[in-house]
């Protein structure tokens, strides 16, 4: 008879690592808008918005990543979750360092100045929901059951 957890899979099965998903998409975003640029913003506002979304996106990774060295479970998705993280920035969003990563690359879109990878964060995002999100949230609920599902009903996914 085998076990429940010889059922679940190691780790959640991502499609890819979403600081290269993010920082691919970034990158290409910024290769496009230096061969045409088109900005988004006056310079100046467009640079003042972009360093405050990325100190605060920095700051928010910090604690997320803090709270899960605390809990000692593994930080990247590739590998297996060893606890449920719920405190810190995961007592309001369940997905803090996808929220930082992605507030890092508007940031830095802000930062340049430019249309393209600012739109890009739209596919960017869809990307991260669909190919890493959504896998990570069936693997844990596999994974930790019922404390999992009670952390689904009262902590919203984004913001």
């Amino acid at each position: 008879m085998r076990s429940r957890t010889a059922d679940i899979p190691d780790t959640p099965q991502v499609l890819v690592l979403p600081p290269v998903l993010v920082g691919g998409a970034l990158l290409l975003g910024i290769v496009i808008n230096w061969i045409h640029p088109i900005p988004v913003l006056p310079l100046v506002p467009a640079r003042v918005i972009g360093v405050i979304i990325f100190v605060l996106s920095g700051v928010l990774a910090h604690f997320a990543q803090t709270a899960m060295h605390r809990a000692g479970t593994n930080i990247r998705p590739d590998r297996p979750a060893l606890a449920l993280v719920t405190d810190g920035p995961f007592h309001f969003t369940r997905n803090p360092l996808y929220v930082a990563a992605l507030g890092v690359y508007v940031g830095i879109a802000l930062f340049v100045n430019g249309l393209v990878p600012v739109l890009l964060v739209i596919p960017v995002f869809y990307l991260l929901l669909w190919g890493v999100v959504l896998r990570e949230e069936r693997y844990m609920e596999a994974r930790f059951g019922e404390p999992f599902r009670a952390y689904l009903a009262r902590v919203r996914r984004w913001l």
